[in-house]
């Protein structure tokens, strides 16, 4: 039986979806690791709740609850752009930009509360990644 054009349009779905899989499960995976080093920090510190007024803990919440702010909207695209149509490319680009972007911004604020190399440039890329993704849904909903 041949293969019909329906038929690669819902292979290459599929592949842009286990895709954009990937990149949801790196970000799970992100936000998990950074909540265990909060765990660490807290319990090293035998605090309970909260920082305890360390700033070290207060910091390392931050880095969690800063990735955590903007990763549903990195996802909710991840999901999004293979649906629509989007290809690979962009996929990569959203999701590695964001990535990317995650870990230079968590290193960045992990080492110093104040300014920052790494949270710098982990801002543009996460930024980047988000308006990347958000133009080019506007791009397929109103012209494609």
């Amino acid at each position: 039986m041949p293969i019909v054009m329906d038929d690669l349009k819902v292979l290459a779905l599929v592949g842009s979806l286990k895709l954009s899989a990937m990149y949801v499960v790196l970000i799970v995976l992100m936000a998990v690791a950074l909540a265990f080093l909060v765990i660490v920090q807290r319990r090293s510190k035998l605090i309970g709740m909260g920082d305890g007024g360390d700033k070290t803990a207060a910091r390392m919440i931050r880095v969690h609850g800063n990735f955590c702010e903007n990763a549903p909207f990195a996802m909710g695209l991840l999901i999004l752009l293979p649906l629509i149509g989007v290809g690979s490319v962009i996929i990569h680009l959203v999701g590695g930009l964001f990535l990317v972007g995650r870990v230079a911004h968590a290193f960045g604020l992990s080492s110093s509360g104040g300014k920052s190399l790494g949270r710098v440039i982990g801002m543009l890329l996460t930024f980047s990644s988000l308006l990347i993704g958000a133009g080019c849904l506007l791009f397929a909903v109103f012209v494609r």
